[in-house]
């Protein structure tokens, strides 16, 4: 009875350690988020040195 029972507990303890496949696991990729830059940002600097010009044509 006692080999039955060790024999059982064997069985039982070796299932379980092939509960898992052995197909690869899928891991997916990093989301990668970019910083990006305003629109108006790129415009700020022409209208700025268009407003020295025309404030030095004006005082003139």
């Amino acid at each position: 009875m006692k080999k039955l029972v060790l024999a059982a507990a064997l069985t039982a303890a070796a299932s379980t350690a092939f509960a898992g496949s052995l197909a690869e696991p899928i891991i997916e990729a990093p989301v990668i988020v970019e910083e990006s830059t305003s629109s108006s940002s790129g415009i700020l600097i022409p209208l700025l040195l268009l407003a020295v010009v025309a404030a030095a044509v004006s005082s003139d």
